[in-house]
């Protein structure tokens, strides 16, 4: 910050450090009293400047609503001249254009939930969002591992706009240089990292995701034919979806969700309504990881009702398996059966050659996996009536996929051993143990870690047993890892 870029808040403002801690914790409420205290602004100038309603500015500041959204931080951050690493996003347009005015204030449809599902808000949000991914520093990756992901009403009420027709761009564009053949060689790519992060996982490769992603939204800023033009939204949307999955993978949360909320519009404005169903499935395993089983149910109603008739039988079927997961969690235990049945029955009149490739992988293993899980989940609360029946399941996921199937079959191993601890079987459950841990150090993934650590507590107070101890210390050894 400097006098080539003016803004309504003097240098030294900026240059405090209580200033600078507020705004790289992202504690607006804080940054807001100060900017009020030392920058001289109203509420109602840093409300005009940062393109929100008074009402809202004073929501923060008194600490009724945080602001949790990337299109808010981005307008804070150019209405008020805030250099972009100090908010830990990547340097701000005005910043490269130093003798550029004050960015004007945009109407308020643009600032609306309706104008951020607009094609080419999508668009500036992908350009946004990436660019300040690619430039993520050491610090600023830190600081994303503690951001919390959006839940209840706030998450929720975002959303609605993707039940609503895509509006039609408004925009004159360069032309375009790419066609079907260029757009069908980015599918391939977005498949290729799809493969290697239901693989893998931990976001070995999210860089490179997030970097082809930027790619396709630099195309997207130019004119191109209708067909192409969907047909790069629709890449847009499976790049998002997995970036979110690597990030979601990696622990960062809030990132995770932003991808989520980028791959929902993009499938949104390529009008791939079954896609768009698997995004919010997404969203809604975020929220059952997190312990919110109520927002996850809301999340799959919200795919079931807006893909309708486009969903495949296999989409049908996965989103059924969510459901039962929420109603598993809430304790709903006949609701669990009813879902889990219809999944069932939904599978049954899947068609591979009919169906998308990125919902392929949901078969009977996938089935029997996810199912197996959730009984391991009731298990918890009540082993004897649902241990045996989770290892039952479990069982018919690892009869079916093996070792190539990376992340899914760690977690297998690591619910089957827990299912064996519950049952008493402590023999049988250090075995699993064993294999648990040996395919969990094949992957790089935060989520298998996580389980595995869930398991651990079940090998603490035997130590009297020699080979308890030995499973115990290599789970510990491959957590240290």
């Amino acid at each position: 910050m400097d006098a080539t870029t003016p803004g309504p808040l003097a240098p030294e403002v900026l240059e405090r450090d209580d200033v600078k801690r507020a705004l790289a914790e992202h504690d607006f409420a804080a940054a807001f009293a100060l900017i009020k205290k030392w920058g001289g602004l109203s509420q109602n100038r840093i409300a005009s400047a940062c393109q929100l309603t008074p009402g809202k500015v004073s929501m923060i500041i008194s600490g009724q609503q945080q602001v949790t959204s990337f299109d808010v931080i981005c307008r804070i951050a150019d209405g008020l001249r805030i250099p972009g690493r100090m908010v830990g996003l990547a340097d701000r347009p005005w910043e490269r254009q130093p003798a550029a005015p004050d960015p004007p204030t945009a109407p308020a449809a643009r600032s609306s939930d309706d104008a951020s599902w607009r094609p080419e808000s999508t668009v500036h949000l992908a350009a946004e969002l990436t660019r300040s991914d690619l430039v993520m520093d050491r610090r600023t990756a830190t600081r994303a591992l503690a951001g919390a992901a959006m839940s209840g009403a706030a998450l929720l009420d975002t959303l609605e706009g993707w039940l609503e027709p895509a509006p039609a761009a408004e925009r004159v564009r360069r032309r375009g240089r790419i066609g079907r053949r260029e757009v069908q060689e980015l599918e391939s790519t977005a498949r290729a990292f799809r493969a290697w992060d239901h693989r893998f996982g931990g976001g070995l490769r999210r860089k490179a995701v997030v970097g082809q992603l930027n790619e396709v939204a630099d195309h997207l800023e130019e004119h191109q034919a209708p067909d192409v033009e969907r047909g790069l939204f629709r890449v847009m949307a499976h790049l998002g979806g997995t970036a979110a999955t690597m990030a979601w993978d990696s622990g960062i949360q809030k990132q995770a969700q932003n991808y989520y909320m980028l791959a929902l519009r993009a499938a949104h404005a390529g009008g791939d309504a079954a896609f768009g169903a698997n995004v919010l499935a997404g969203m809604a395993r975020q929220m059952l990881y997190r312990d919110r089983p109520q927002d996850a149910l809301e999340l799959v109603h919200l795919a079931q009702k807006g893909a309708g008739k486009a969903a495949w039988p296999r989409v049908r079927a996965m989103l059924h398996t969510r459901e039962a997961w929420a109603y598993a969690a809430l304790g709903r235990s006949a609701a669990f059966r009813r879902a889990t049945a219809e999944a069932v029955e939904a599978l049954t009149e899947a068609n591979a050659a009919e169906e998308p490739y990125w919902i392929a992988y949901f078969d009977d293993a996938e089935l029997a996996g996810v199912t197996g899980g959730r009984l391991l989940d009731m298990a918890r609360r009540d082993p004897q009536q649902h241990a045996e029946d989770a290892a039952e399941h479990i069982r018919g996921a690892l009869a079916t996929r093996g070792a190539e199937a990376g992340r899914s079959y760690a977690l297998d191993l690591i619910g089957l051993a827990e299912c064996y601890f519950l049952m008493g079987d402590v023999p049988e459950a250090v075995h699993q143990t064993h294999r648990a841990v040996d395919a969990a150090a094949r992957t790089q993934s935060t989520r298998v870690r996580a389980q595995l650590g869930q398991l651990y507590p079940y090998t603490v107070g035997r130590s009297s047993s020699r080979t308890v101890g030995e499973a115990r210390s290599r789970i510990r050894e491959v957590l240290s890892s």
